[in-house]
């Protein structure tokens, strides 16, 4: 299937919103998590002294700057820092496993224990699986794009076939096909599940440009991206408000998802804010089912 893709210039340091191409952007200064620095690029923060012999800089702690833009054409908050494939690949291989974790627990103290319960199964997939069944027909075969292990794939236990297709590397579940990126048009899929992944990545529209090539005209796209707390604000100054950066470089409003679905050529079927509560701790998200215009 041949269709225009709409794709944002891609520069290191973006500036354009990588999700509408707008160019009224806001900035302000924010830091790159010690964490991110380390794992991505092998920056480590250090503390600046009469030793270093900068007669124009004062002593202090240094960290990775960077900034954070706001587009006020559609609302979207990111970082203005972009990853390359290789960068990201350098990130995610192994995403929540021992290197991952010990490295994580040195910069963020706890954070072992908070990875135990991210790594079990979400609490909230019989309302994924609710949301998604009225679009659907039933025997399915599943495509889960960036679904790590599958563990959280809806419907899982109830289809045909069900295929990840993921950077991770993680072993998967019993039942699950692990498919590679020249795999994935080798199959038509009913769903198309692609759960918290547009927060992570540096070009979402390219990402969902790739996902379009493989739907047919039947194929239902869900989409889960988190509805991050500084945008369920309503008196909140943007960018101002985002001080620093993790592994969510994208935060969306609605109207953002709204033009970026659009513009890669995605009809919206649903679109909703949804609270749910996973681990024990509340989550906000957006969930969004889609076809092919």
């Amino acid at each position: 299937m041949s269709r225009e893709k709409f794709s944002p210039t891609k520069e290191r340091v973006a500036r354009a919103c990588v999700c509408c191409g707008g160019q009224d952007l806001e900035r302000s200064p924010a830091v790159l998590m010690p964490f991110i620095a380390h794992r991505v690029f092998d920056w480590q923060p250090v503390t600046i002294d009469e030793s270093w012999g900068l007669s124009t800089i004062r002593s202090g702690h240094a960290y990775s700057l960077c900034n954070s833009l706001y587009c006020r054409d559609c609302g979207f908050l990111f970082l203005d820092m972009r990853f390359s494939d290789d960068e990201l690949q350098r990130l995610y291989t192994d995403y929540r496993g021992k290197a991952y974790t010990e490295l994580r627990e040195h910069y963020e103290p706890g954070y072992a224990a908070r990875n135990d319960v991210l790594n079990t199964v979400i609490d909230y997939i019989p309302d994924i699986e609710n949301f998604l069944e009225k679009y659907l027909t039933f025997p399915i075969n599943i495509l889960d794009w960036g679904g790590d292990t599958g563990k959280n794939t809806p419907f899982r236990n109830r289809c045909a076939a069900f295929d990840i297709y993921d950077i991770s590397g993680n072993h998967p579940v019993a039942g699950a096909g692990i498919v590679s990126r020249q795999d994935l048009n080798l199959k038509q899929y009913d769903l198309i599940v692609c759960s918290n992944v547009l927060e992570h990545v540096p070009y979402p529209s390219d990402l969902l440009n790739d996902i379009v090539q493989t739907m047919c005209e039947q194929s239902v796209l869900y989409v889960e991206v988190p509805f991050e707390a500084i945008m369920r604000q309503e008196e909140v100054a943007l960018p101002q408000g985002k001080r620093h950066w993790h592994e969510h470089i994208n935060f969306y409003s609605e109207k953002a998802l709204r033009c970026l679905f659009d513009k890669v050529g995605l009809d919206i079927l649903e679109l909703r804010p949804f609270r749910a509560i996973t681990g024990g701790a509340p989550f906000h998200m957006f969930q969004i089912a889609c076809k092919l215009k």
